[in-house]
């Protein structure tokens, strides 16, 4: 038999960072965390953590967090069909089970939180824990299981999973007029697009290199600054700072009231987004996957079906 306490510790220290934070999260001592630990590394014959600030896991601890991780799904799910078990669970599940969801950041600057928020307070006994990626790399950690669901640009399932069409996010290029006037003054092509600064996400992100293939019909090199924050991204575009790839409806406003202006009118950057999860997954995820379909179809930012 495993022993669950030890493994509860493990993802303890794992979700926390450091011994004294899951100490905490679990009402023991940091020595009884750490003993736990020390017996189970003993069992398996190798190291689980990475001692450091903050502590992560090994590839053998990652793969014994994931199993406590679907045993607390599942106890959650017995519990709420046998309801006489009571909420306090056993040493597998604990009060509250922790899901984790890879989101790309634009999606959750926009119509993921609706998602998360409903899913939240219909499931008192669930915690969120979202990992935020670029949506053409949000399937590696489902792939490696890191996580359980996410949403994602890939189409095709990973093994074992399902994928399930959300909508449409589409991107419009857009800066300040007065960083059009002083750029693209005779036009937006190839020499004023490697002339001009633009502002990229960070180093996964490639739709502004995509949209400029579209444009030019050929690669370009940009100037780029990089702002990994969606807001501050568009903060950044409407004081001037450069151009970018927006989602349409975060900047309508903006566009609406000119602090922002399209580069080229109509030439919105289309990226399918979809949903994926275990084929087999507990009803705590498929009611994860119902919130989430709900808010992507649903609000001022749902994406185009």
């Amino acid at each position: 038999m495993l022993d669950y306490a030890a493994l509860n510790a493990l993802a303890a220290v794992v979700r926390e960072g450091s011994f004294e934070r899951a100490a905490r999260a679990l009402h023991v001592t940091p020595s009884a965390v750490s003993q736990r630990i020390r017996q189970l590394e003993e069992r398996t014959g190798g190291a689980l953590l990475v001692r450091g600030q903050p502590c992560v896991a090994t590839e053998a601890g990652l793969q014994l967090c994931r199993h406590v991780e679907r045993v607390g799904m599942l106890e959650h799910e017995l519990r709420e069909a046998l309801p006489a078990l009571g909420m306090g669970g056993g040493e597998a599940g604990g009060e509250r089970v922790t899901v984790r969801v890879a989101v790309n950041a634009d999606s959750l600057a926009t119509w993921f939180v609706a998602a998360a928020a409903a899913f939240a307070t219909q499931e008192q006994a669930a915690l969120l824990d979202l990992t935020v990626d670029d949506q053409d790399h949000t399937a590696e950690r489902l792939r490696s299981g890191a996580v359980f669901a996410a949403v994602t640009a890939l189409a095709q399932p990973v093994a074992g999973c399902n994928s399930e069409a959300l909508g449409t996010m589409h991107y419009v290029a857009a800066a300040s007029p007065a960083f059009v006037r002083e750029h693209f003054s005779k036009g937006v092509g190839a020499r004023t697009l490697a002339d001009a600064p633009s502002l990229v996400f960070d180093r996964k992100d490639r739709l502004q290199t995509r949209w400029v293939r579209r444009i030019c019909h050929r690669n370009v090199e940009t100037p780029r600054h990089w702002i990994p924050s969606p807001n501050a991204f568009v903060e950044a575009a409407c004081a001037g700072m450069g151009w970018g790839m927006h989602p349409a409806s975060m900047v309508a406003g903006a566009i609406k009231d000119g602090r922002l202006v399209e580069l080229v009118p109509g030439s919105t950057l289309p990226v399918p987004l979809y949903w994926q999860q275990a084929r087999a997954a507990p009803r705590l995820l498929e009611r994860l996957g119902a919130a989430v379909r709900a808010a992507a179809s649903s609000g001022p930012h749902a994406l185009v079906v």
